[in-house]
């Protein structure tokens, strides 16, 4: 039997609360624990709230991690369409900071109806899926943690995501692609162009993920490949692939840090997704590995997210979903920060390319992917693991599309002695 909303039923309640703790008027429906219904049955977000355990977490952290815990740990549903859902709370949930960050009077009102509903007491331990590192920021052993925790959930689980192409970055959707696996080889494609790679050439890819560049650049453009990841699980898949490619002495796969490669020079070196990772205080050694590892003309290629102007990049958050969950230790820089740090290290920038919109087709391909074999991942990791993946690439999904976030590729070169750079005087000579 269906429960009327009241000011006494647990639904009530609960729809009031949640609305002051966000400052909204958000449509919002809410059905809890005992049956209970609150709210217009055809706002754009409708929740259903399993636990007593879901309200505790929000009176603690009324904000995106609270959200965030509830809804990893399965104390929280979405019923509505998620991708409308997450925009309208995204919409309202930026400013918020802190346990109970309201006014006094609303405060206690909002203590006594959690008294009334039993959902008063300690802050629940937060879902297993939680990290916070320790050691010093971005020391090689806390990066190889930060690394492990989000790469080695298990590359049966990365299969049912990425699909047959296992590229874990944005891909390009050029004109007439329609699928994730053609717009991620057009997109190792679009890099190995831009780094004039041909036969014999000698190229580093730094984050090799699971190893779709250097297969590639080995076996379309004859290029010798050294990929290094600190994914111990990436590593092993990746030379797999590599040797039922019949790559084996093109493509070499190491489990090493970028700072501790010293066997160069190389003609060119790309990094992919892998810059986010470093922060902005490591940029200049960042960079300054990568130039001190090229030949005179060497191109980098660096694709990386980057934030905004003014947009908050730094996910050590407190109140952070990405950090606690997804990225341990991550920073987006914007463009600007990340061009000049690829400068002072002594490069040459010759072509920036935004790819922003690629990159939300992507995630939304992703996501599809996820919800279809979604028995299968929960199977393969575990339903709160399969949860922080819907979350975080549906959110990072309306994050590109925002434009808050974008992802950019650099083309640099270290010119010679005399200024050479080897490029071609038009754009359209080097995409050829």
């Amino acid at each position: 039997m269906r429960h009327v909303a009241t000011s006494h039923n647990a639904a009530s309640a609960v729809h009031t609360l949640v609305r002051v703790a966000l400052g909204s008027e958000l449509p919002l429906f809410i059905r809890c624990w005992d049956g209970s219904e609150a709210g217009p049955p055809d706002a754009p977000v409708r929740l259903v709230l399993r636990r007593r355990r879901a309200l505790r977490r929000l009176l603690w952290a009324p904000n995106e991690l609270g959200i965030a815990r509830c809804f990893v740990s399965g104390d929280l549903d979405v019923e509505s369409d998620f991708f409308e859902s997450l925009s309208q709370l995204e919409r309202v949930i930026g400013n918020q900071s802190g346990p109970l960050d309201v006014e006094r009077g609303v405060k206690l009102d909002m203590i006594k109806s959690g008294l009334r509903l039993g959902a008063i007491g300690l802050p629940p331990k937060p879902p297993a899926e939680e990290i916070r590192l320790g050691g010093r920021l971005h020391s090689k052993r806390r990066d190889a943690q930060a690394i492990s925790h989000h790469y080695d959930v298990g590359n049966d689980f990365y299969a049912l995501v990425l699909g047959p192409s296992m590229t874990y970055s944005c891909a390009v959707w050029g004109e007439g692609v329609t699928s994730l696996e053609d717009a991620q080889i057009a997109k190792v494609d679009l890099v190995a162009r831009k780094l004039g790679l041909d036969e014999g050439k000698r190229v580093l890819d730094v984050g090799c993920g699971w190893g779709t560049f250097v297969i590639h650049a080995a076996k379309r453009y004859g290029a010798h490949a050294v990929g290094v990841t600190l994914s111990q699980a990436q590593a092993e898949f990746a030379r797999k692939r590599v040797a039922e490619e019949g790559l084996s002495e093109l493509v070499e796969i190491r489990v090493q840090d970028y700072r501790d490669v010293h066997d160069g020079p190389f003609d060119a070196i790309s990094s992919i997704g892998m810059a986010e990772h470093v922060g902005q205080a490591m940029l200049p050694t960042y960079t300054k590995a990568l130039y001190d590892l090229l030949k005179p003309e060497g191109r980098l290629l660096n694709h990386a997210i980057s934030r905004k102007v003014g947009v908050h990049g730094h996910t050590g958050e407190r109140t952070s979903f990405i950090n606690r969950y997804v990225f341990p230790d991550g920073e987006l820089e914007p463009l600007g920060v990340m061009v000049d740090a690829i400068e002072e290290a002594g490069f040459e920038v010759r072509d920036v390319e935004a790819l922003r919109e690629h990159y939300a087709l992507t995630l939304r391909a992703w996501v599809a992917n996820l919800e279809s074999h979604w028995a299968d991942a929960v199977r393969l990791s575990s339903e709160g693991r399969a949860r922080v993946w819907r979350l975080y690439m549906a959110a990072s999904a309306l994050t590109f599309e925002r434009g808050s976030i974008g992802v950019n590729q650099v083309l640099a070169v270290k010119t010679g002695d005399l200024g050479q750079s080897g490029f071609p005087r038009t754009r359209t000579a080097l995409l050829s």
